[in-house]
């Protein structure tokens, strides 16, 4: 049964009078957690997790531990396993998460709970945060700044031939559990239980030696290679279809789960095998958004920054206002043009404010007439958005205003801000599975962020 939170520890509370002091920082977000819609929005996506989950069973990890120790992961960047020993280990983070002196939650259990919670539910909560802070009078939302960046999926740099290997090591790893599973109960033979790993690293090795090389002799070898690459990924395939079939047959859940591993990657690799075969053999130029990256990240984009920075994962966009916090994000799919994100943005800071902002900017990228005539009609006053290539003399002039050039150089932050979150909160690369755990990884970085830069602003104020 899922619990609120645990009663307050007397005992403890004496013991950590006599220990150091909270973080002054830490001590201004703890305040902040106590905000009861925020439990709410978790504790709402937490009950979800069985029909009967707030009514019977036994006492669950406490709501308000679950979300106070997600937070501590993200301020500080740890890992799930780290986050459970520093937890454990530390009385203040132990007050700060409400544990007290019962057990701490380890890092599986902390792990399935996380998963419970959506996407836009961390939209919500993103808001709810923004709104405190303009309570506080950390913001007022008077000046926007817009940029967006790429967070990476946790995969390595792809080709061809590392796709074809990876396919065949998932599946014939499965192969191998299923023979165990299976035992004496099957009447298939040896043969298609077969793990073809070995041979698929060899060709993938000596495809990437082959291919490095820039000798018409060396590429037709690697050519050659990649057929038997093909080949040894197909007859995998084949091998997977004969023991999904067996597996389906069976009742145990132990064979059910391998049929819905295979039946999830088989179409994968199938498609990185028409891939290779259009790439490599028919020379033709397959779109981004047909390819495939990796057969564990489906979801992952190919980004080009320019034309020597290709990154692999998903283009985020930000909304900065003044004070420091990031009022809206976006996971965008593909890889759109910079221009389609001004309109988005502003139409989302007057809800969330209800009012334009007076002053808002973006790079250059994002310029274009539309873009500004929007900002204008809509109320903005001070419109930042320099014109790439030539410009006019009334152009030129209406850059070099004062104002102009000071909105430049405020706008310059928004690469700071960036950076923090990438360095600091996770950004840079995102370590969980799937869309839905993409989408989750930014939000909480970029509520964390949130989080600290409140707390550090209360601190300063308070000085």
């Amino acid at each position: 049964m899922l619990v609120d939170r645990y009663e307050k520890d007397k005992f403890f509370m004496k013991i950590i009078r006599l220990t150091t002091d909270m973080d002054p920082v830490l001590a201004q977000i703890d305040q902040i957690l106590e905000d009861e819609d925020i439990f709410e929005m978790i504790k709402a996506d937490l009950s979800k997790r069985y029909p009967l989950t707030t009514v019977t069973g036994r006492n669950s990890t406490p709501a308000e531990v679950i979300l106070r120790m997600l937070v501590v992961k993200r301020l500080y960047n740890f890992s799930y396993e780290m986050t459970e020993y520093h937890v454990r280990d530390s009385l203040v983070l132990r007050l700060f998460c409400r544990v007290y002196l019962n057990n701490v939650p380890d890092d599986t259990t902390l792990i399935k709970w996380a998963n419970l919670i959506q996407p836009e539910t961390l939209q919500q909560l993103n808001l709810r945060v923004t709104e405190l802070a303009t309570a506080l009078k950390v913001t007022k939302g008077r000046k926007l700044r817009t940029d967006g960046t790429v967070v990476e999926s946790n995969i390595h740099a792809p080709s061809d031939s590392s796709l074809l290997a990876d396919s065949v090591r998932v599946i014939g790893r499965t192969l191998s559990r299923a023979k165990a599973v299976l035992g004496e109960s099957t009447d298939l033979t040896k043969e298609v239980f077969r793990n073809r790993v070995r041979s698929a690293k060899w060709a993938a090795r000596q495809i990437g030696e082959a291919m490095s090389k820039r000798s018409e002799t060396a590429r037709a070898r690697g050519i050659k290679t990649y057929q038997k690459l093909v080949k040894i990924t197909q007859e995998s395939v084949a091998q997977a279809r004969q023991v999904l079939a067996e597996l389906k047959e069976a009742a145990s859940t132990q064979m059910q789960q391998l049929a819905d591993t295979l039946e999830t990657f088989i179409p994968r690799v199938e498609k990185v095998i028409d891939q290779t075969v259009r790439r490599v053999f028919e020379g033709e130029k397959v779109p981004a958004s047909e390819k495939v990256v990796s057969i564990f990240e489906l979801h992952t984009d190919i980004v080009n920054r320019s034309k020597r920075d290709t990154r692999f994962g998903h283009k985020v966009w930000l909304d900065e206002v003044d004070g420091g916090i990031i009022s809206n994000y976006r996971v965008l799919e593909g890889n759109p043009n910079d221009k389609t994100q001004w309109q988005p943005s502003l139409e989302r800071h007057v809800v969330v404010f209800g009012k334009p902002p007076d002053q808002v900017s973006a790079d250059r990228g994002v310029h274009s007439q539309a873009n500004e005539d929007f900002a204008k009609e809509l109320g903005v006053k001070r419109v930042i958005l320099p014109k790439p290539g030539y410009k006019s003399k009334v152009r030129r002039e209406l850059e070099k205003q004062p104002w102009f050039k000071r909105g430049r150089r405020w706008h310059n932050g928004v690469e700071g801000r960036i950076s923090v979150l990438k360095r600091r909160h996770g950004l840079r690369r995102c370590l969980d599975h799937g869309r839905p755990g993409f989408e989750r990884w930014v939000g909480w970085g970029i509520i964390s962020g949130n989080l600290a830069v409140i707390g550090r602003a209360e601190v300063a104020r308070s000085r």
